[in-house]
């Protein structure tokens, strides 16, 4: 059977996902974007088709990793890989740790590979201090496509349980890279990735990271209500916003595929992560709360108009496919402006 302290915190992380106020800004507020009044376009013709993990799929959109271990999180897990199935869009799952120790967690994983089925899309999970051994488990375990080694220090340093000691991360990143045939992400889960840790990814070769910005759920806040506390209350703002880190990222590593999320929630967000430099976008935390408060079919059909309103915006840019999207002019103001300004003036000489 499962540890109850395992199962208890799987299930206090939804909980206090759903009472926690999360982020309010994702920095995508200060990116403008500029009408066409003759798009030269039909609507039906507007293409989001495009390939990730060398599967093609309908959406640059991925259900990005939530829950799993439980048999409530089992229950979850079957409605988003229902949901993806149904927009053939990737899914990744939550941290298989807790499979790895107990086998009765194994099938809240397996379940998503099972509805996907062998076209779809679908990424395992670990943290990135994992041995090779515990990776090349969890890829099994779902047959997945590929792994998210998920970073998240400042979560960690706000546990009581959490992890202390980050030592060698990097280079166990790289043995692990050099040591799987599928393709590993490395994940940051809300507080962005900096322009000194995509450096350190470049140098090994990593080929996919998920910045996981400040915006959306905040773990640290989530820990403080797993205790009724807010003994870590002044860490809350602790981060890089989505679209800084989205920015920082790209300059300090332009050969890299980018998945952006970090509470990204609407069109307009996914479009400019696009246009931006990302090469997919993923959301989590909006479509957990339509599930669960709306019920699968509602969060499909949230989903769906998320996707429609995405091709509404490239119909007023005039772009009729993701790759005419990257060509879209667009300017910066504000902090995004001067973040660029930063990158510019301190690490211009690395550029290339």
């Amino acid at each position: 059977m499962i540890d109850d302290k395992i199962r208890i915190r799987k299930k206090e992380h939804i909980s206090g996902f759903l009472k926690g106020v999360g982020g309010k800004e994702n920095g995508f507020e200060d990116v403008v974007l500029f009408n066409n009044s003759i798009p030269e376009l039909n609507f039906k013709d507007i293409s989001l088709e495009t390939t990730f993990m060398s599967k093609k799929i309908s959406a640059p959109l991925m259900i990005n990793a939530i829950t799993g271990g439980t048999e409530e999180a089992e229950a979850i897990n079957k409605d988003l890989a229902y949901i993806a199935k149904e927009l053939n869009i990737p899914m990744a799952v939550g941290s298989q740790s807790i499979a790895l120790k107990f086998s009765d967690a194994v099938k809240s994983f397996m379940c998503v590979r099972e509805i996907m089925g062998d076209e779809g899309v679908v990424i395992a999970n670990l943290s990135a201090n994992k041995s090779v051994e515990e990776v090349k488990k969890a890829i099994d375990m779902i047959n997945a496509d590929g792994i998210q080694l998920h970073l998240n220090v400042p979560q960690e340093m706000c546990m009581e349980e959490g992890d202390r000691d980050f030592k060698g991360v990097i280079n166990n990143i790289s043995n692990i890279k050099e040591s799987i045939e599928k393709p590993i992400i490395i994940k940051e889960v809300g507080f962005g990735i900096s322009y000194e840790t995509a450096i350190k990814l470049k140098k090994i070769g990593v080929k996919y990271i998920d910045i996981g910005g400040k915006g959306g759920t905040n773990f640290i806040e989530i820990e403080d209500l797993r205790y009724e506390s807010s003994k870590y209350s002044e860490f809350y703002s602790w981060g890089i916003p989505t679209a800084h880190s989205l920015l920082i990222t790209l300059n300090a590593y332009r050969a890299c595929n980018v998945i952006c999320s970090g509470g990204i929630n609407k069109g307009e967000d996914v479009i400019k992560s696009l246009i931006l430099g990302a090469d997919i976008v993923g959301v989590s935390g909006v479509v957990l709360r339509w599930l669960l408060e709306e019920g699968k079919e509602c969060a499909l059909e949230e989903l769906k108009q998320l996707i429609n309103n995405i091709k509404i915006y490239m119909m007023l840019l005039g772009k009729g496919t993701i790759r005419e999207l990257k060509d879209t002019p667009y300017m910066v103001k504000g902090e995004l402006k001067e973040v660029e300004e930063y990158i510019m003036k301190t690490y211009c000489e690395n550029l290339k």
